[in-house]
């Protein structure tokens, strides 16, 4: 089997030591792994920031540190340990991971990865510890998601609802032409935080319609100048980086239905007229796919290389510039 590349996943977590037990047998201690949490405790969320961690998969649920991780410790080993469930007092459920950073052996640091977002000064109850299932649900974070209603171009030229797609459709890819998709996933999540989709609203980036995406959904821009400063014609922008409060902005509340394209390679089709990427299968996404599937593709060397497309992503420190989304529309057309 091939050896897949390895893709660095960024995620925004809280520290352990920020949720609390407020009420409950474990009165007064932080958040901490499976086995020393105890159901019907009460956590309070202090007030601060989100932390900003990247991690490169390490194979088998395993992931290490990136060097250039804004938190933790580069090259650390870290594992997957637990889905919770927290209920706040209006009933309402809220799912987190917990992640355990490890020290030769022994617990470094706890992360908490929010799949909804926690307010401060609410108490929430633990009301489920679920071990199984932490894989599948970060492999929904990782997974680059359209949402329900987003055409895209077939090789024919049809414009055809994302949802209305069937496994063995050909779609128009940029680099290899005609592809069939070999599989098509779908989840609903809510949108909230650093979750909610991001919505490109038409005619920003040359788009025919609004395109809603996931927030990491990386986006691909030929720059006829290079206005960004990227040293190259040829970029991949995270949707999230985009945001600016007015023509791309965050889709916040309710549920949002999201659909996953995979083909045999990592690809960029075409979305609302917006050149953007389909899911990369590697150990990180891999779990969010049917067990056999997984099995068939990971066992026949099917990981995406990710080298593909990797190098052309620009770095946040250019792509979260305040004036981005006007300088990539001149770029395109300049």
């Amino acid at each position: 089997m091939s050896k897949p590349s390895r893709t660095t996943l960024s995620l925004n977590v809280l520290p352990a030591a920020r949720l609390r037990v407020e009420h409950g047998a474990n009165l007064g201690d932080a958040l901490s792994v499976a086995d020393d949490l105890i159901p019907d405790d009460t956590y309070g969320l202090a007030d601060g920031p989100m932390l900003s961690l990247s991690l490169i998969p390490d194979g088998a649920g395993r992931f290490r540190i990136a060097q250039d991780s804004a938190t933790g410790t580069p090259g650390a080993a870290l594992v997957l340990d637990s889905c919770l469930t927290m209920m706040s007092p209006d009933g309402r459920t809220s799912e987190l991971l917990v992640l355990v950073e490890l020290d030769e052996g022994h617990i470094g640091a706890i992360y908490a990865l929010p799949l909804a977002g926690l307010a401060s000064k609410t108490d929430y109850l633990l009301v489920g510890i679920e071990r199984d299932a932490i894989a599948a649900r970060l492999a929904q974070v990782a997974c680059v998601s359209f949402s329900r209603g987003t055409h895209v171009t077939l090789a024919t030229g049809e414009q055809r609802r994302v949802e209305d797609l069937r496994v063995g459709d050909r779609i128009l890819t940029r680099d290899d032409g005609p592809q069939e998709l070999r599989w098509i996933g779908q989840s609903t999540i809510r949108a909230e935080g650093d979750l909610a989709p991001v919505r490109i609203a038409a005619g920003t980036l040359h788009n025919t319609e609004a395109l809603v995406v996931s927030p990491d959904h990386r986006l691909f821009i030929y720059q006829r100048s290079d206005q960004l400063g990227a040293g190259r014609a040829e970029v991949l922008v995270r949707a999230r980086h985009l945001v600016n409060g007015d023509s791309v902005r965050r889709l916040e509340g309710g549920f949002v239905d999201y659909f996953q394209l995979l083909f045999d390679r990592h690809q960029i089709i075409f979305a609302e007229g917006i050149a953007t990427e389909t899911l990369l299968l590697d150990d990180t996404t891999s779990p969010a796919l049917p067990d056999d599937l997984a099995a068939r593709l990971l066992d026949g060397g099917q990981h995406h290389d990710a080298r593909d497309h990797q190098d052309l992503e620009v770095g946040e420190a250019i792509a979260c510039r305040a004036d981005v989304v006007s300088l990539l529309r001149r770029a395109t057309t300049g």
